[in-house]
């Protein structure tokens, strides 16, 4: 699954969360940038020194 198809399914998902109300909105957000931050760490992308700003040269 590429970026395109990620972001067309997210899109809907929250799109969906909206047409329940603005709270069930924010909870769905909240929750898929906590998986994406998951994801990116799992796949070697990220860090956890990246997430609190402290480089890895010290």
């Amino acid at each position: 699954m590429n970026a395109t198809q990620t972001g067309i399914i997210a899109g809907l998902v929250l799109g969906l969360a909206a047409a329940q109300g603005f709270g069930t909105f924010l909870v769905t957000l909240a929750v898929g940038v906590i998986g994406l931050v998951v994801g990116r760490v799992l796949d070697g992308q990220m860090e956890f020194g990246d997430l609190f700003g402290r480089g890895k040269d010290r």
